[in-house]
């Protein structure tokens, strides 16, 4: 393999570069199946997202939040990781602290079940 077919990615310095840009979203990696970036919203801002075309990974980094996905919600702290389907609506309300999330959008394809 050579290293044309792969990527290394510092994740301290990806979530640094997402803080000073002054935007909340810092799309990494983008390949036909996937998209990486890192989401950041700051305690008692409003999370502006909408549905997506994708299914979507977050894994929490820093902070802690409730999520809402379809009037349901859940507590989100450092280490969780969550999964949304596509098409849903899903917020974070009730930001505690600075939340620092790795977000995957895939374009999915056959399910190979749950853990």
């Amino acid at each position: 393999m050579d290293e044309a077919s792969f990527k290394l990615f510092d994740l301290e310095a990806l979530v640094e570069k997402c803080r000073t840009r002054g935007s909340p979203y810092l799309e990494f990696l983008r390949v036909p199946q996937l998209s990486c970036g890192i989401y950041r919203l700051k305690v008692g801002a409003t999370d502006t997202q909408s549905a997506h075309d994708e299914d979507e990974v977050y894994f929490v980094l820093t902070g802690r939040a409730m999520m809402r996905v379809g009037g349901v919600e859940k507590a989100l702290d450092p280490g969780s990781i969550l999964y949304v389907p596509a098409d849903t609506e899903h917020e974070f309300v009730e930001i505690e602290e600075d939340l620092s999330l790795l977000v995957f959008f895939g374009s999915g394809g056959p399910s190979g079940g749950e853990v």
